[in-house]
């Protein structure tokens, strides 16, 4: 709220008004603290029992829900925080992060908003009549169906509505992926995967809390805080089935790569990575073992160059927008991979990966490419730029 003041009596009567009546059309009022006390209880309660896979002592909560749906899942930790109730006689409608963690992937738990129905039954014990997704906030994997879990050598891959046999080629792409990012970033990572598989674009779309348009003909993309500690929960790659379904061998291993790629690197990608180089990085590793040419693996990029369009800067972030155009957003990803590529090329493997982090060390976007440059690569980003314009009429003329 804009300015300062000092309200009247009747002003603070008025907005007390105001906020009951918004309270009552919200469907109740704000509970007592012995109620959110009994309601905290419950939740305790429900948590150990899914921790102890005990689906009587969750009946006991309240409505069996999706108890089954997390049978296979490896939790190491489940605990809800009630943040608000509001209620209204018998009924109440409590709000709570939900705490989780995966046993040997999440050395942090994962948190996210839950929103709860409750009513008080005889005896004054409250129960669970559903649970769900916070408002705005993404869905979970079991909130959309049994969770069914194939371990790799390195990887954890979970899914819903999916054949275990197609779980296991997650597993065996995920575990081929690990090993090659390694050897192109080095070994200063967990080295593990979480790979989700829901059973269609929407439910996609729903891990993401997002519009299933806005991610239609994307294979698979990476959740996870960027610049995250050691301490930080694991990312998790989340395909898109539908998408996915469609690529050859090769092209399913090179997405797979490229996502484990920004598994790899997000401690070291921040504020001041711009995403030619987050993303143009993830498809050199992902194409670097898989013998492609640019030719086959940036076809949209060759046809302008070969028509004489040459673009005249790097890919903006805005060029990257799932939203926006096919052929802009093809163009952007294959520009900053042969912009990386370059830099292999010309400098070394090992002075990418110096650049990389080099540019991610920085706080802000600012200063960062040309300070990354002329530190790690001794140019400027002029000159890279004609460079790699050149590299691109040598590449593809």
């Amino acid at each position: 709220m804009a300015g300062h003041g000092r309200a009247s009596g009747s002003g603070i009567a008025a907005l007390c008004l105001l906020l009951l009546v918004a309270l009552v059309s919200c469907g109740g009022r704000p509970a007592t603290d012995s109620t959110q006390a009994d309601v905290q209880r419950v939740l305790d309660t429900r948590a150990m029992a899914i921790l102890g896979h005990d689906q009587a002592a969750f009946r006991r909560t309240g409505a069996p829900g999706w108890f089954g749906n997390l049978r296979e899942v490896p939790l190491a930790d489940w605990s809800y925080r009630v943040t608000s109730v509001l209620g209204s006689g018998d009924t109440a409608t409590a709000e709570a992060e939900l705490r989780y963690r995966v046993d040997g992937y999440d050395k942090a738990p994962i948190t996210v908003g839950r929103t709860l129905d409750l009513s008080r039954h005889d005896g004054g014990q409250w129960y669970v009549d559903a649970e769900r997704p916070e408002k705005e906030s993404a869905e979970q994997l079991w909130d959309q169906g049994a969770v069914s879990v194939v371990r790799g050598e390195e990887s954890l891959v979970m899914g819903v509505g999916q054949s275990r046999e197609r779980l296991g080629e997650f597993a065996g792409l995920a575990d081929r992926a690990v090993p090659a990012v390694s050897e192109a970033w080095g070994m200063d990572w967990s080295r593990h995967v979480v790979v989700l598989v829901p059973k269609s674009l929407e439910g996609m779309a729903g891990l993401l809390g997002s519009p299933a348009s806005s991610y239609r003909g994307i294979a698979a993309v990476t959740t996870g805080e960027t610049g995250a500690p050691a301490a930080a929960p694991a990312d998790r790659v989340i395909v898109n089935p539908d998408a996915y379904g469609v690529l050859g061998d090769s092209g399913k291993q090179v997405v797979l790569t490229h996502e484990t790629t920004h598994v790899a690197t997000r401690a070291h990608t921040g504020p001041a990575t711009p995403l030619w180089l987050s993303e143009g990085y993830a498809d050199w590793v992902g194409y670097r073992a898989s013998g492609r040419a640019p030719s086959e693996a940036a076809p949209e990029l060759e046809r302008a160059v070969t028509d004489g369009q040459v673009p005249a800067a790097l890919p903006e972030d805005a060029d990257f927008g799932f939203s926006g155009d096919a052929t802009r957003l093809a163009r952007a990803y294959e520009s900053g991979w042969m912009a990386c590529r370059l830099i292999a090329d010309h400098w070394g493997e090992v002075r990418l990966g110096e650049f990389y982090r080099a540019v991610g060390d920085h706080q802000e976007r600012a200063g960062a490419v040309e300070d990354a440059m002329k530190r790690v690569l001794g140019t400027t980003p002029e000159e890279f730029t004609e460079q790699w314009r050149e590299y691109l009429r040598g590449q593809f003329g």
